[in-house]
């Protein structure tokens, strides 16, 4: 090689190196700008959305017990559990070394929570249970200024709450309504609040997940999940997008220890602005109301249906004279769609059907002895004794051996091939339970609990209550495949 080719080729690798040398420069100028501009959004987000939000005390009298030990003279301990913790901090007079017994006293329960107002005569928006059923309302705004507030109007079912401020309030500052169906996972969001009593705290995070519901919170669920760091004394406080725009209302989160570990949930802003424009209009919430029980169309249930691969909800009861049975549903129809929309789940539409006025006709695609159909139904009104779940609860909540069952009604029987005279059926099964492992399905008909013979639910929970004592048991299972013994244990 001569020394001429040697030159060139280390002025080659000269030149490469001078030219791969800006390159990580560039990249990490590039990416500090990214940085930069995400910090510079959280900030001005901030700087719009802390002059709306709001600090709510509240007072409540509450009718003690007689004595109130000292392990727990602040009640916010006995929450602590394994699973939901409300952002609702309550304070109660110290109790006593002894507990010595008195005659049901009365004291104040003190606590706290946030606010965002949404109109700049002092309407504001925060959660039912940080001000339902209070005595006394006191609001803190982020200038100084103090105010009393009355309720307007609370729906315990979502818990959503409006009050107002009274008094001369002047022009407000608001904060605006975004569109809670068109967040995104993975879209970044701001919670703002007062945890801790810590006012104007502002935390950044992502959308974890929507359509949150069976959390056992409130009846109508479809929560934003979240990891922004929330804590006891956010509830009520916003959620908020990049654009400064309400999503939702932080409501609780799952912990552990009382406070934050990564799991919060909030109220979609579509469902709160809903359920604030009754209460405004009118102090109440009316509920738009099919009159049926339903539940999810399971992959086994599909099976059995004659209609694999599609979502749904399968309708398992009937109210008589309700709409639902004026417009001619049947026990054992599946719901495809609701005016065109694809039925998700129990949730989505019990939640749709909910929010939609009484008196709206709506379009129902259902699937029926092998066909597709449509009808149309008026909605009633949903009665005061009613709930949400009243309209997709099981008959039989599970039992330790993971079966939820149901009273097999002839229609029922009918569409799933399934003898009719004897038995219930299985409604779900709970996940890695010992009716899971066994193999036990929805659509199963049990038909004997040890040497019980099932002819009612009612039979089967006596028996299965025998046998939870146990913690074993002997079912005869049936089916379109036949008949078989199934031995479950919890041992």
């Amino acid at each position: 090689m001569t020394s001429t080719t040697l030159r060139i080729r280390r002025a080659g690798l000269l030149g490469l190196a001078l030219l791969l040398l800006p390159l990580p420069a560039r990249a990490q100028d590039a990416g500090l700008e990214t940085a930069q501009r995400l910090s510079q959004a959280f900030s001005k987000v901030a700087r719009r959305a802390t002059p709306a939000v709001v600090f709510i005390e509240v007072e409540r009298e509450v009718e003690g017990s007689g004595a109130v030990p000292f392990e727990f003279n602040d009640p916010f301990d006995l929450f602590n559990d394994d699973f939901f913790e409300r952002f609702f901090r309550h304070r109660m007079p110290q109790g006593r070394p002894h507990s010595q017994p008195r005659q049901r006293p009365h004291f104040k329960q003190r606590g706290q929570g946030s606010g965002f107002i949404v109109s700049r005569d002092g309407t504001i928006l925060t959660n039912n249970h940080v001000v339902g059923g209070a005595d006394t309302i006191r609001v803190k705004l982020p200038d100084g200024r103090q105010f009393s507030a009355k309720v307007v109007g609370t729906d315990p079912q979502t818990d959503v709450a409006v009050i107002r401020l009274e008094g001369d309030v002047g022009d407000l500052p608001t904060l605006p309504l975004g569109d809670s169906d068109r967040l995104q996972v993975g879209e970044w969001v701001l919670a703002v609040g007062n945890p801790f009593g810590l006012a104007q705290t502002v935390t950044a995070g992502i959308v974890s997940a929507k359509g949150r519901s069976r959390m056992g919170i409130v009846d109508y669920e479809d929560f934003i999940q979240t990891d922004a760091a929330i804590n006891p004394g956010n509830s009520g406080g916003p959620l908020l997008n990049l654009r400064g725009e309400v999503v939702g209302i932080n409501t609780a989160i799952f912990s552990r220890s009382g406070g934050y570990q990564g799991i919060g949930f909030a109220i979609p802003v579509n469902l709160a602005r809903r359920v604030e424009q009754q209460l405004v209009e009118t102090g109440k919430v009316t509920r738009g109301y099919l009159g049926v029980l339903i539940q999810d169309l399971t992959p086994e249930l599909a099976e059995s249906l004659g209609i694999s691969g599609r979502k749904g909800v399968v309708v398992s009861e009937v109210s008589q004279g309700s709409p639902a049975a004026e417009a001619g549903l049947e026990v054992g129809d599946v719901i495809l769609s609701l005016d065109g929309k694809t039925v998700e789940d129990v949730n989505w539409l019990r939640n749709t059907v909910s929010m939609t006025p009484p008196g709206t006709a709506v379009r129902l695609r259902v699937f029926r002895d092998g066909s597709e159909r449509e009808l149309s139904v008026t909605l009633g009104t949903l009665p005061a004794n009613a709930s949400a779940q009243s309209q997709s609860r099981e008959a039989e909540e599970g039992s330790a051996f993971g079966i939820t069952a149901g009273e097999l009604t002839p229609d029922l029987a009918k569409q799933l091939g399934l003898p009719l005279g004897q038995g219930v059926v299985v409604r779900s099964v709970d996940p890695d339970s010992p009716a899971a492992l066994a193999g036990i399905s929805p659509g199963d008909v049990i038909v004997r609990v040890g040497s019980t013979e099932v002819h009612s639910l009612a039979d089967y929970q006596k028996a299965m209550g025998e046998a939870e004592k146990a913690g074993r048991v002997l079912l005869l299972v049936k089916n379109r495949q036949g008949a078989r013994f199934v031995v479950l244990s919890t041992r």
